[in-house]
């Protein structure tokens, strides 16, 4: 059977190179027959595309060698399937973030550092369109009444996208790609961002049903840590996760995932965390992982870890243990007004055992900067102590950033715990003499 034509033919008028690429890719994907574009294989698909941009630049004598004729039959494809001048960007497995200041400017984070790339968009209607396209695939919109979306790609990427007029130069998108593979803690070990002795203890604490904080800034790791923490959870265990955007990729068996729901156009139908998190509780989990903590949910996340569901983990955005406690507490308060800060503090410490705080240092890598313990409170204060720490001595000729992790010389109080549950941990993972 033979497959059907996409599409029809084209005049295209004599024009310079590049206005004649321009004016031919518009128009080939106005002209082609959109409706039968399901309906043929992606192979097909790609075939008649090649030939069909092969034919017309002949046609039009455009000078392009068979590797430049080769990328542009791509780019003609991208646009009519995918996301247009990006789409290589999110096929690109070093890239991490793509971010599109207006037309004229795209940048990608590879390595933890930002470099400009030559991608560009015709203009800042063409942009429009594969914004408008990212977003109507899952139901949203974006325009003059709602110029902010988050969405999500079929990958499962996360999207933020911001318009004329709260974009005062043109649309911002931000793209933070959606690893295929969870990075281990072995590979996390592998790229310095902790050393062997210190996963082990970490390793300990998660079997151990130590419940745990990862704190840090924007783009610090977080979301990778968890799940290289959670890799360590027990397969009979019942997990629950609790997203915004769904990006934990938890190995175990029995996991059950829960996502939160933006109001309509008319402002409806909105589902947040703490209504997710409280139904989670009827749902018999063994721990709850909360993608991030950043409201009101702080409360009955913190009532889980205190009633049965040691263990569970979340991450909150601070930029020291410390604050991360001080975070919380505001949070509790969002949702707990009439409580007094004492208790608050209590609930903490009796909830909470170890905070994780991770950094992106200025030479784009990611480092456990503290491992802190919460040991109680002494009066109206929660006391900590510093299990591990990044010592910073300074930058290399390459500026790499110089450092050791150290260990602070105290046992965790938490390790009576592990021991009675059968988990024992070597005496140097915590001698300040030990190279870790």
């Amino acid at each position: 059977m033979p497959v059907p034509s996409v599409a029809t033919k084209l005049e295209v008028p004599n024009k310079s190179l590049v206005d004649a690429k321009v004016e031919l890719h518009g128009r080939i994907i106005d002209e082609f027959n959109l409706a039968l574009i399901d309906r043929i294989s992606a192979d097909d698909l790609a075939r008649q595309v090649g030939r069909f941009v092969a034919e017309h630049a002949s046609r039009e004598r455009l000078a392009l060698n068979q590797r430049e004729l080769e990328a542009f039959a791509a780019e003609v494809l991208d646009e009519m399937v995918g996301l247009g001048p990006i789409e290589p960007l999110l096929k690109d497995p070093t890239v991490t973030d793509i971010l599109v200041n207006a037309h004229m400017s795209v940048y990608v984070e590879r390595n933890g550092q930002l470099e400009l790339t030559r991608v560009r968009f015709k203009d800042e209607a063409h942009l429009l369109r594969i914004v408008n396209k990212m977003v109507s695939a899952v139901g949203r919109r974006v325009d003059e009444s709602s110029p902010m979306v988050d969405a999500r790609l079929p990958d499962g990427s996360r999207v933020n996208v911001a318009i004329r007029p709260v974009a005062v130069d043109g649309p911002l998108v931000s793209i933070r790609k959606f690893a295929k593979r969870p990075i281990s803690m072995d590979r996390l070990v592998e790229l310095g961002a902790l050393r062997p002795l210190m996963a082990e203890v970490l390793k300990a604490a998660v079997r151990g049903r130590i419940s745990i904080i990862v704190s840090g800034g924007t783009g610090s790791g977080k979301t990778t840590m968890l799940n290289a923490l959670s890799s360590y959870i027990s397969p009979r265990e019942r997990l629950i996760t609790i997203e915004d955007a769904a990006e934990l990729q938890l190995q175990q068996p029995h996991v059950a995932r829960l996502e939160t729901r933006p109001p309509s156009v008319e402002g409806r139908g909105e589902i947040r965390q703490r209504e997710l998190l409280k139904n989670a509780l009827r749902m018999r989990p063994d721990r709850i992982i909360l993608g991030e903590c950043r409201g009101e949910e702080a409360f009955d996340m913190l009532q889980a870890m205190n009633t049965g569901h040691e263990g569970s983990m979340t991450t909150v955005h601070a930029n020291t243990p410390r604050d991360a406690l001080s975070r919380i507490e505001q949070m509790i308060g969002m949702a707990a007004a009439s409580m007094s800060l004492v208790s608050i503090r209590n609930q903490i410490a009796s909830g909470i055992q170890l905070v994780l705080q991770l950094q992106r240092m200025t030479d784009g890598r990611r480092r456990i900067t503290s491992l802190a313990e919460i040991t109680g409170m002494e009066g109206d204060m929660i006391q900590m102590q510093e299990i591990y720490s990044f010592v910073r001595e300074g930058i290399d000729s390459s500026n790499q950033i110089v450092g050791q992790f150290r260990a602070a010389g105290v046992r965790p109080k938490f390790i009576g715990e592990l021991k009675a549950q059968g988990i024992d941990l070597p005496a140097q993972a915590f001698d300040p003499r030990t190279s870790l």
